[in-house]
């Protein structure tokens, strides 16, 4: 699928963070083994060791709120979570602030109306009761990516894919950042332990390192369920993360297996395929066994389904009897999750999706030739018609029974592409199209069909739904972000249309200009997307003319900028290749 697929990455039902048109999967996007990570010491690893026997400690009673303000009152009278809306430095102030006039702490959700996994968290969780009482314990801060100035709150916060979720101290210190995969129960207690958390997540790992000691079994569990595909690198460099857990999963005793579990297949799903990496029997013993458990495979719902693939590379290598063994082992437990009515419609689709990519495992990798990318995207590798069968009914059933709106827009986008990777297009486009009435996010769709186009080679029909797409998307951010998506297929389906991508790009500045972040993280990447691409375009000079034009529009962009604002680089390097190394 195209650039726009989900950038997360990561986690679970379906992945973050963000992208428009492919489901957002909450699973840890893989990284490199890093053989250079600064290693646990065995002093370390043997205190901690100690530290994860320990029993766990009496949780400390959370503080009783000494004063409440009016406000505070008044956003607490009615049904729900009291949100604090926040889309500037001074919201987030004013919520701290109250966060100390009433010893709360402070929890952070950081979404977008259209991306699907935060309409999952909408369904399954933030509608829950137990949830909504748990949050008159801490001051709840939304920053919705499209409200103005909420890109730069994302610098704030390091924060990128949509949802992402925080939980701070009153006094501003990040204690750690949550799982949304989990299952929304056990969110709640991961929650509470976190409120209730001695030290930070960060201040955790610190302690690890000097020696382990004091550290207490809480400790342990928030480091297990810590979110690792949201850390954007704020506690270990990204191609760190997968050495670091396989690591302490290492370290966690007989004792504590559940947290030993988890830890051990979040580094190979971190892992992935990296070639550098020794085979591991005893992991393989660990995972197959744990997969052959109905309980067990229960309680790591969100990273069997999720990460089924990687696990599996990190395991075997193609054509093994390993690997035969750990995709019946895998296929085995996922249907089980699949027909497990007490999961959610969401997390079911997704070990049916898992089902699909384990089919494939080990299918040739589609061609990425110019020729080959000119003709007819070569047809996916068949499937079962029994697994064929089940993505049908699977996905017709919950068209037929969703009504509430957020589940909706999570499960459906799913499905239309669990459909595309079926290699039922026409399904999909189906699917999609008699949901476009019926979604609050049209133009996420929109981008499925553009995709779906695209991929089976009908450019036009391809260019008429990102230009969809992108009319009728919604908010700044989202604007830039599909904007950008435009471009790209343009560029990149027809090239020679000078007077149409011009037109498009020119808009898409000229909404970046209205902007007091457009240069910020999600909004930026946007913009750097579109630099590059049209960069790419006027390779040799085909296209200076018009690329001279938008320079033009551009410099009057940045020149209006704050000449101390960090951002300004980047709008001044937008259309300008990068300056050569020299030796």
């Amino acid at each position: 699928m195209d650039s726009l697929r989900c950038d997360l990455r990561q986690r679970g039902r379906f992945a973050s963070l963000g992208d428009p048109n492919r489901p957002a999967r909450f699973a840890m996007k893989p990284t490199p083994y890093a053989a250079s990570l600064h290693t646990l010491s065995a002093v370390a690893l043997a205190a901690f060791l100690a530290a994860c026997s320990r029993p766990q400690d009496a949780t400390p009673a959370l503080p009783v709120p000494t004063t409440t303000t009016a406000a505070a009152t008044a956003d607490h009278a009615g049904p729900g979570i009291a949100w604090k809306h926040a889309s500037t430095d001074a919201d987030v102030d004013a919520a701290f602030a109250l966060a100390k006039d009433e010893r709360k702490p402070v929890f952070v959700y950081w979404g977008a109306k259209w991306c699907p996994p935060c309409n999952q968290v909408k369904a399954t969780l933030f509608n829950r009761q137990d949830f909504i009482e748990r949050s008159r314990a801490f001051v709840p801060v939304y920053v919705d990516g499209d409200s103005p100035g909420a890109q730069k709150l994302g610098s704030r916060f390091k924060v990128s894919g949509y949802p992402t979720m925080l939980l701070f101290t009153p006094q501003g210190t990040e204690l750690t950042r949550l799982p949304g995969e989990v299952d929304p129960q056990r969110y709640t207690e991961l929650l509470t332990l976190g409120m209730n958390a001695q030290r930070p997540v960060k201040d955790v790992l610190a302690l690890v390192k000097a020696g382990g000691q004091g550290l207490a079994a809480g400790d342990w569990r928030l480091l297990a369920f810590y979110s690792w595909g949201t850390d954007e690198q704020q506690l270990v460099p990204k191609d760190a993360v997968a050495a670091l857990l396989e690591q302490l999963a290492d370290a966690c005793p007989a004792g504590q297996t559940e947290l030993a579990a988890r830890l051990r297949l979040d580094a190979l799903a971190a892992a992935g395929d990296d070639a550098r990496r020794k085979p591991d029997a005893a992991a393989l013993v660990v995972v197959t066994r744990l997969l052959a458990d109905p309980v067990a495979a229960r309680a790591h719902t969100d990273q069997i389904t999720n990460a089924a693939p990687e696990i599996t590379r990190a395991l075997s290598a193609a054509g093994t009897p390993q690997r035969g063994q750990l995709v019946a082992a895998f296929d085995l437990a996922l249907k089980r999750l699949e027909a497990d009515a007490t999961l959610s419609r969401a997390d079911r689709l997704s070990a049916l999706m898992a089902r699909v990519g384990m089919a494939r495992i080990d299918a040739a990798k589609p061609a990425t030739n110019k020729a080959a990318k000119a003709s007819r995207a070569a047809p996916k590798p068949g499937l079962p018609e029994a697994l064929l069968a089940d993505v049908r009914e699977h996905t017709a059933r919950a068209d037929r029974e969703i009504t509430d709106g957020y589940e909706r827009q999570a499960v459906i986008t799913a499905a239309a592409y669990l459909l595309a990777e079926s290699g039922l297009d026409a399904e999909s486009d189906a699917l999609l199209k008699a949901n476009l009435a019926k979604s609050h996010s049209p133009y996420y769709l929109m981008s499925e069909l553009a995709s779906n186009a695209k991929n089976r080679g009908d450019t036009t029909e391809a260019l008429h739904w990102y230009e969809e797409a992108f009319n009728r998307s919604e908010g700044p951010a989202t604007r830039l972000q599909w904007g950008a998506s435009y471009i790209n297929a343009m560029v990149e389906l027809a090239p020679h249309d000078e007077a149409r991508i011009e037109k498009a790009a020119r808009q898409l500045l000229t909404e970046a200009a209205d902007l007091p972040d457009a240069f910020y993280e999600r909004s930026g990447r946007s913009l750097q997307r579109v630099g590059s691409k049209l960069q790419s375009w006027n390779q040799g000079g085909a296209h200076t003319a018009s690329v001279k034009r938008l320079q033009g529009q551009l410099d009057g962009i940045c020149t209006a900028l704050d000449a101390a604002d960090p951002k300004r680089a980047n709008c001044e390097a937008l259309l300008k290749p990068a300056p050569k190394k020299t030796t």
